[in-house]
């Protein structure tokens, strides 16, 4: 299917460019030098120039610090500070710190998905174009390989990488996909192929409690109720967004990818971490995320936040009942975001966030009708991100696309605008 502006709603408005001094993004790390060839065991990567900053996850009064404190102190208008502060949080919640390193794995030949019933590859998956090869599966390098991000089981992040087989060592760019919830990296084969066929080397990743970092039908839901219950942990969203800081260590060094034109995307839970990923991590140049942006705060405040919190349902009614509940409520949704995933609904929720990724391009694509991701608590962060990206003389460098009719569904035209949107920007 085509993509047609027939078929869309544009939510990216006209600006008219002014003369506002084009906005800098300072890189958060610092880049170390980069091998000529890689070896087996890395060094640390970046070093994160963090400075030393209340998490403020509580505000003058005690309560959640609201974007108006926010703005109020300068917060939520400062990228490098509020991206400064979300690296700080990460680093809250860490196992040991370990080298970098590579060891190589097998093809999975039983992928684990967490739902009762597997799924199967569908229309969309298939419908992402690809180069017109008769021949492609011989003519794709196939990588299985582990990374290690942090100590203990979950730091062990493993990867399948999709490449042309190509005699020349020209550095080529690369895209990083993650998957829906209960899935794993093997559903994202036909995205890999298609991308590595254009010349993109194509890396699929296990999120946090999926795929081979699973060990049952339950790891994930098992992961998010000991989060609520011991604090130790942020298995929603913030623990993969580590790995993929630690992801873009070791591809920054690869030989042959091009360490500046590194894109990321993923849909759903995916897209959420391809979301906070480019938010967190400036080497993701480019970044398309599908039905994954999302207002956290904006659903607490308007009554939408039950479609989101029936996608992970078991952490919320751990915390109804372990806050003596009769249903769950607000109250137990706001407590649930700040002890798994603090600062998702405040200070990390996407009115700070998305701006903060300007003046890389970043483009959202989601269902008009999605209920998990309301496309009416993107409003303010729509208008924000225009803001950045027009006062950084880039304003074709942000898009949101809404698929009228659509709900939480990713489509082949989410496919083709994501695709498109890649080969603009990183080719």
């Amino acid at each position: 299917m085509a993509a047609s502006a027939s078929h869309l709603l544009q939510l990216t408005p006209t600006l008219t460019p002014h003369k506002l001094p084009l906005s800098t993004t300072r890189h958060v790390c610092c880049l170390p030098h980069v091998p000529s060839h890689l070896p087996t065991t890395l060094p640390y990567g970046y070093i994160y120039q963090i400075q030393t900053v209340n998490l403020a996850i509580s505000g003058s009064s005690g309560s959640r610090v609201s974007i108006a404190e926010m703005e109020a102190n300068g917060a939520a208008t400062d990228p490098e500070k509020i991206r400064s502060q979300f690296l700080e949080l990460l680093r809250t919640r860490r196992s040991a710190q370990v080298p970098l390193t590579v060891e190589p794995a097998k093809p999975v030949v039983k992928p684990l998905f967490q739902d009762v019933t597997p799924p199967t590859f569908s229309e969309e998956m298939e419908s992402c174009p690809k180069a017109n090869f008769e021949n492609l599966k011989e003519l794709l390098k196939e990588e299985n390989i582990y990374i290690h991000t942090e100590a203990g089981d979950q730091g062990k992040l493993p990867l399948l990488i999709l490449s042309m087989k190509e005699n020349n060592q020209e550095k080529r760019p690369a895209v990083v996909f993650l998957h829906s919830t209960h899935k794993c990296k093997e559903w994202l084969r036909p995205l890999l192929e298609a991308y590595a066929s254009r010349g993109y080397v194509a890396i699929g990743v296990d999120s946090r409690y999926h795929g081979e970092r699973a060990g049952s039908l339950t790891t994930y839901k098992d992961a998010l109720v000991s989060s609520w219950k011991n604090g130790d942990t942020m298995p929603f969203i913030f623990d993969t967004v580590w790995d993929m800081i630690k992801l873009a260590d070791y591809l920054s060094q690869r030989v042959d990818i091009d360490p500046t034109k590194i894109g990321i995307t993923g849909e759903s839970l995916g897209g959420m971490h391809a979301w906070f990923a480019a938010f967190a991590d400036t080497r993701y140049a480019v970044a398309a995320p599908i039905i994954g942006v999302q207002g956290f705060r904006w659903a607490v405040d308007n009554d939408k936040w039950q479609a989101r919190v029936d996608s992970i349902k078991a952490v919320f009614e751990a915390a109804r009942i372990g806050l003596g509940k009769e249903e769950i409520d607000k109250e137990v949704v706001e407590k649930v975001w700040d002890r798994i995933a603090p600062g998702l609904a405040s200070q990390f929720d996407a009115p700070n966030t998305v701006p903060a990724i300007a003046p890389r391009p970043f483009l959202i694509v989601n269902g008009a009708e999605d209920p998990r991701c309301p496309l009416d608590g993107l409003e303010i962060p729509k208008t924000r991100a225009c803001k950045a990206y027009e006062e950084a003389h880039c304003a074709d460098k942000f898009k949101l696309v809404a698929q009228p009719g659509i709900g939480h569904k990713m489509t082949p035209l989410m496919v083709k605008e994501v695709s498109d949107w890649f080969d603009k920007f990183l080719k």
